[in-house]
């Protein structure tokens, strides 16, 4: 039967957010009058945003929510705008869908944000829940949000479940949850980070990612 029921991350997995991320962060951080380039901020693609100016500017609490608010001020009105769809992404869903696959997005993003995006970048139509944080990031930690997208389907076996992402983030949050996990290489985590992060599987390219969700028997 293969699996059933797959949870897909957002930015680095489905799109490509790099500018829009980056730029979202850089505009938030220039309010502190902190000036950064833009290939600096990508380790924020994927972590929680309050957490990662926490880790990375030693941000307060109180100080990284404002950067987040700033964030996704730019976010909204220009960010959103250099998104793009990771080629053959549309396959992979269009296959999935006629294979009956249920899809569900499970991601760091707060949930208003994510629908923004997968509506501006027209994919919304294909999954059947979107799983995102609250407005104030309590919940953004990805085993926190895989058990409540699992909580969707309570009569499924865990079996039935994987969890498809590109850092080391996703593939805990599906660990945490006794659930298989696929880590591929085309986004913003390392080689080495998802290796090390041990997931169930490992592909390189969209086009394996299909064949192996299209044809892999759990």
């Amino acid at each position: 039967m293969g699996y059933q029921i797959i949870f897909f991350d957002l930015d680095g997995t489905l799109i490509d957010p790099k500018i829009s991320i980056t730029s979202s962060v850089q505009y938030a951080l220039s309010k502190f009058n902190i000036n950064e380039e833009l290939d600096a901020l990508i380790p924020f693609i994927g972590p929680p945003l309050n957490k990662s100016f926490q880790k990375f500017y030693n941000f307060s609490d109180e100080k990284s929510m404002q950067a987040v608010i700033y964030y996704r001020e730019h976010l909204s009105k220009k960010g959103i705008h250099s998104i793009s769809v990771y080629e053959g992404l549309i396959k992979l869903l269009e296959k999935l869908k006629k294979k009956n696959k249920k899809l569900v997005i499970v991601t760091s993003k707060a949930t208003p944000s994510a629908i923004e995006v997968l509506e501006y970048v027209k994919l919304k139509e294909y999954f059947d829940a979107i799983i995102g944080s609250k407005l104030d990031l309590s919940n953004a930690d990805k085993p926190s949000l895989v058990k409540e997208a699992l909580s969707l389907y309570p009569e499924n076996a865990k079996t039935s479940f994987v969890m498809v992402g590109d850092k080391e983030h996703d593939i805990i949050g599906a660990q945490a949850n006794e659930i298989d996990s696929i880590g591929v290489l085309y986004g913003y985590g390392s080689e080495k980070e998802i290796q090390n992060s041990k997931p169930t599987h490992i592909v390189k390219t969209i086009d394996e990612l299909r064949e192996l969700l299209t044809n892999v028997h759990v």
